[in-house]
């Protein structure tokens, strides 16, 4: 009699909990929505794993790809900064060799005069140069960063077709 009223016991339990399952998919709990991995590996159990290894090996390939397409294009950024940055160098250098010329024997006060206008533009020159040096390091950055994350997104989107078969 005491099998029969545990038995009876567990059907009740499991007909209660088939329903209750029932409603948590319908509604899911604050649990479930702060727990997004919650069932994961269940997901990832059931996934069927044909060609699993030369799709691992493709997708790292493709990583790897990936990494050194970002990292040249972040070289080739660096390189074209520097070249930039040895240009500008040499543009200031001849201006101040030229304006050198001209300072001596001439009337002290248009010496100096000259020698301030020559610092206000060689300054301004400079601001103007550190921002296009600026603006070239971002781009290349910013180039390298895209590489990457397009790849990051492909890898996402191989994740999710592969969880959404089953």
């Amino acid at each position: 009699m005491a099998t029969a009223k545990k038995a009876a016991a567990k059907k009740t339990t499991a007909s209660s909990s088939s329903s209750g399952s029932a409603e948590r998919k319908a509604a899911p709990s604050a649990a479930d929505m702060l727990n997004p991995l919650k069932g994961m590996a269940e997901r990832l159990q059931n996934l069927n794993m044909t060609d699993g290894a030369s799709k691992l090996l493709d997708s790292g390939r493709k990583d790897l790809q990936a990494l050194m397409q970002a990292n040249e294009k972040s070289f080739q950024g660096l390189q074209t900064v520097v070249q930039r940055q040895t240009e500008m160098i040499k543009s200031a250098i001849t201006d101040w060799q030229a304006a050198a010329k001209d300072i001596p024997g001439k009337d002290p006060k248009e010496s100096l005069a000259k020698l301030d206008a020559l610092g206000r533009q060689s300054f301004q020159r400079a601001v103007d140069d550190i921002k296009e040096l600026a603006n070239l390091a971002a781009k290349s950055q910013a180039d390298a960063f895209e590489v990457v994350r397009q790849r990051i997104q492909s890898n996402v989107d191989e994740v999710t077709k592969m969880l959404q078969r089953k």
